[in-house]
């Protein structure tokens, strides 16, 4: 069956960086898009960034340019996002997502406090 498993997650201060991965299985990983998206507490999941299926092309929000970097890697089914420079506000349920078949992951937790 389809799964996305997001990892990497967890607690940081602010200005430090985190790696998130998410694994993909059960599909033509290299056939889609892929997408990160985050939700924070009390808030609506907002997209993050986004990379096309070769990997060639990428988008950022304004919120993040500049400070995360979005990767994939096909032959290894695996969608990364490094964030450098994290603030307090990036805490949030970080969520991968596979366009045109819309699947989720469960997400991974990032808190950024001192």
């Amino acid at each position: 069956q389809v799964q996305l498993v997001e990892s990497g997650g967890g607690l940081v201060q602010p200005g430090g960086s985190l790696r998130l991965s998410c694994a993909a299985s059960g599909f033509t990983f290299s056939d889609y898009g892929m997408d990160w998206f985050r939700q924070a507490p009390g808030k609506e999941r907002v997209w993050v960034t986004a990379i096309s299926s070769a990997g060639g092309t990428t988008n950022y929000a304004d919120s993040v340019k500049g400070r995360f970097t979005i990767s994939r890697d096909n032959a290894k089914n695996t969608l990364y996002l490094q964030m450098n420079s994290l603030k307090p506000e990036d805490t949030a349920v970080y969520y991968c997502h596979a366009d045109q078949v819309n699947y989720w992951g469960q997400g991974t937790q990032v808190t950024v406090s001192s």
